[in-house]
């Protein structure tokens, strides 16, 4: 097997891992491809630029935070690369393995005998007030926001497969994956989706009207949303790729036709709500 390495910048742990793991996977008869800025950390790898990783890999090993995995998702989600992830960072909600047990896991990984997940991914497609073609975002992971640069109420119209849903007053608007229902989705009060759920949510930013809630919909639905408000707004694709849109421009949003893969977590949904968002504790004040 072919394996890959992310890195994240700037964290030497990251770069004493990679070499520790690297050790293992050669001892298993496993080739290693890497980045020119990682290479340096994995003795023999084959180096290959971004564009060229997805080709060349049948495993990336991501070791950092989710913004890391969501970089790596990028690279290799259209090609089904499934992605090992270590988490170096403070939260890890999608790099479900701690450091003390990578090196184990990994050896699992190499052998086969560790169980990949698939994740729904959201296809997001913009339609310029002008007409003409259709410009295809990134695939998303977590979620895609439209947002005003500005902290301003955006009038954001929204259908469902042709259906008018309503018109929202709010800050934005986040369109996110079950994946994505524990990122910025959950802060702005949309509920928690398990990552086997067939549906998406669509979640209001502070909306004007506090009848405006949450909606957890089918993922074959076509949901398209118009900016109405007058003004450009921000399209956000999973908090690293952006894009300007004119006043009117529409986009739409479905369910990818490749999903995102990934090692399960050894935790387990639940385990890792319990362990990061300490779902159950209880804090008894002394008295």
């Amino acid at each position: 097997m072919r394996f890959g390495f992310l890195l994240k910048r700037g964290k030497p742990e990251a770069r004493e891992l990679a070499a520790t793991l690297a050790e293992v996977l050669v001892g298993r008869g496993a080739s290693l491809v890497a980045l020119a800025e990682d290479a340096s950390a994995l003795s023999g790898a084959t180096v290959v630029s971004s564009e060229a990783l997805a080709a060349a890999i049948d495993v990336l090993v991501v070791l950092g935070g989710d913004g890391t995995f969501l970089y790596g998702a990028a690279l290799v989600g259209d090609r089904g690369i499934p992605i090992f992830g270590v988490n170096l960072g403070s939260l890890g909600f999608i790099t479900p393995y701690a450091r003390s047990e990578a090196a184990a896991a990994i050896d699992q990984a190499a052998r086969g005998g560790l169980v990949i997940e698939e994740r729904i991914r959201l296809a997001v497609s913009i339609r310029p007030p002008a007409g003409g073609a259709a410009l295809r975002a990134p695939a998303a992971v977590n979620d895609a926001v439209l947002t005003r640069s500005v902290a301003r109420l955006l009038d954001l119209e929204a259908r469902l497969d042709g259906a008018e849903i309503t018109t929202y007053k709010a800050d934005g608007l986040i369109v996110a994956t079950p994946t994505g229902s524990t990122a910025y989705s959950l802060a702005a009060g949309g509920p928690l989706l398990t990552p086997d759920l067939q549906g998406l949510v669509l979640t209001p930013i502070s909306p004007h009207t506090l009848t405006n809630r949450p909606l957890v919909f089918r993922p074959d639905a076509r949901l398209s949303i118009r900016n109405i408000s007058g003004g450009a707004i921000i399209l956000t694709i999973d908090g690293h790729w952006t894009q300007e849109l004119p006043a009117d421009a529409e986009i739409e949003v479905r369910r990818a036709e490749r999903p995102l893969r990934l090692y399960q977590a050894p935790r387990g949904f639940f385990g890792i709500l319990r362990e990061k968002l300490s779902w159950g504790s209880r804090r008894v004040e002394g008295g």
